[in-house]
């Protein structure tokens, strides 16, 4: 994803009928099955109901759902049970990855280096949506991402030019990475790939269910791409702000051209994404149906891992504030928020599942009484999707850093990407403090459903 300083490169059903399944594993026998989510004004509603999402962040769902070497579908169904006996009702997953050279991308990809199909994935992708949906749940497909770990726009840029750039290389400090892939909007036949692989996911058939995906009801909304900026200096921010525009607005209407029945979301971090441009923000969501935000205090300088006592406060005041920016802006355009990315480390910044996670916790508790508060106000905030779900996954290696084939078996996959520490931001099944935090915040939503 991204240096340290500047993050981030990276559900359910109605939460009404989530309550009834929270225990169960599936939808009761008989029961209606849910429809699709929908937007009404600053609110998301399913079946005619407020539609809270109680969220976390699975990027490997298709991964473990392939019946291949790297794949483990007996763990993706341990993990959706774990999730929806918390509460979890919406899972924001990578329906993309896109194979190259980058240094840090994730292999396999949904598309091999000669941009062909991997197969395998997109059946992953189809048994990860039909247990989503045994569940009542529902997913939010990102179709590219800016940052490197699953190839990216980089990478399509690589296919079309033969050049690339790697995050993090010395030769090309920040922001020299984020300034290269926002060339991308502007390259028509990187542009071309990527509306290749968005037709290939949003017109397809599911293997396992034989459902069209534009007629099922688990998938949430569509996403661009995991992050997408405009670029990483002001200038080039301003440079490329048409074709930035220009390919939202145009992805936007391709997606709807082939699927009228879901939303539409583009998965920008915010004001982050725009060096502080509130009007680039809200011109890119003018034809998106809702906005997002992307909160990561270690990462944007706002924490010190090393002292978190001595700097939370900063954090905790940064936070609240990020927040109401984005719900200004979110009312401003008349449309729902979610702040569908939020980390936080573990105390001294460990990477252990036996770490506690004392300030963790409070930053959770910063996003969820902020959404609880627009709950019971009717304010624009729809939910929240933290980052990541770890789940029964372990550090392969005693300095946390994942390897290539740790992936093996499906056993080593968790929401932290393998090109950080594994350990680092996601939450483990035996976090019992966060889950029993996650686990009230879902019974909140049911309170203000």
């Amino acid at each position: 994803m991204m240096p340290a300083t500047d993050r981030r490169g990276f559900l359910g059903g109605s939460i009404l009928l989530g309550g009834a399944a929270v225990l169960g594993g599936c939808t009761t026998m008989g029961m209606k099955s849910p429809g699709f989510v929908v937007r009404e004004g600053m609110a998301l509603r399913r079946d005619g109901q407020p539609y809270r999402v109680v969220g976390a962040n699975m990027w490997y769902a298709a991964w473990l759902g392939a019946d291949a070497a790297f794949g483990n579908r007996a763990r993706l169904v341990r993990e959706l049970d774990r999730l929806q006996a918390v509460g979890i009702n919406n899972l924001r997953i990578m329906a993309s990855g896109e194979e190259g050279p980058l240094a840090n991308s994730i292999k396999p990809g949904f598309t091999r280096p000669d941009g062909t199909a991997n197969a395998p994935l997109f059946e992953g992708l189809d048994f990860a949506m039909s247990e989503i949906a045994k569940r009542g749940m529902t997913a939010v497909l990102v179709l590219s991402n800016f940052w490197e770990w699953s190839g990216g726009l980089q990478t399509l840029l690589w296919r079309t030019t033969g050049s690339f750039i790697d995050m993090g290389d010395p030769a090309h400090p920040w922001p020299a990475f984020a300034d290269a892939t926002a060339e991308f909007y502007a390259n028509d036949d990187a542009v071309a790939l990527y509306n290749e692989h968005l037709r290939r996911v949003v017109g397809r058939t599911n293997s396992i269910t034989g459902q069209a995906y534009r007629d099922d009801p688990a998938i949430m909304s569509w996403q661009h791409a995991n992050e997408p900026r405009p670029g990483g200096s002001d200038a080039a921010i301003a440079r490329n702000a048409g074709a930035y525009l220009d390919w939202i607005d145009g992805t936007a209407a391709l997606i709807r051209s082939l699927d009228g029945n879901h939303l539409v979301s583009l998965g920008q971090e915010g004001t982050q994404a725009t060096n502080g441009r509130e009007d680039l923000v809200l011109r890119a969501h003018e034809r998106i149906d809702y906005l997002t935000a992307h909160i990561w205090p270690l990462n944007w300088g706002w924490v010190d891992g090393d002292d978190l006592p001595g700097t939370w406060p900063t954090a905790a005041q940064n936070t609240e504030e990020y927040l109401g920016v984005h719900e200004r802006l979110a009312r401003r355009l008349g449309k729902p928020l979610l702040v569908e990315e939020f980390g936080f480390p573990r105390d001294a910044e460990s990477y252990s599942p036996g770490a506690t996670t004392e300030f963790r916790e409070r930053f959770y508790r910063t996003i969820y009484s902020a959404v609880e508060a627009d709950w019971q106000s009717g304010g624009p905030i729809a939910g929240s999707n933290f980052w990541a779900w770890n789940g029964e996954a372990r550090a392969a290696h005693p300095d946390a850093r994942f390897r290539d084939g740790d992936g093996a078996g499906g056993t080593a996959y968790m929401g932290d990407p393998p090109h950080e520490a594994q350990g680092w931001y996601g939450n483990f099944d035996t976090d019992e403090a966060m889950l029993a935090l996650i686990r009230q915040h879902a019974r909140e939503a049911l309170a203000f459903a």
